[in-house]
């Protein structure tokens, strides 16, 4: 579980990325699971974005991505979501404790 401290830190390392998933019509699925938790244990921290077609509630969306990809949280701005999972392998973020 993260820190208010650890969350304000992931947003502000956030702020420059830009969404490599977007979730559309179609909804979340196995496949955008499996996509987004490979691209997690690479990146680390990683945006999500919502598109206007999408018909799943963006906190709906944002529930069903941490619980399949087992990550955390940071934050739901808009329509993007922001995603933190640490690294097994490549570990690149350390977090202020």
């Amino acid at each position: 579980m993260l820190r208010g401290k650890q969350k304000r830190f992931l947003r502000a390392k956030a702020h420059h990325l830009n969404p490599i998933f977007q979730v559309g019509k179609g909804g979340v699925n196995e496949n955008m699971i499996t996509q987004i938790a490979d691209a997690l244990e690479v990146r680390e921290l990683l945006k999500v974005s919502i598109l206007q077609n999408c018909d799943e509630d963006k906190e709906m969306v944002a529930a069903q991505l941490v619980k399949g990809t087992k990550s955390e949280l940071v934050q739901i701005i808009g329509s993007t979501i922001v995603l933190y999972k640490e690294s097994k392998e490549n570990k690149t973020i350390n977090l202020p404790s």
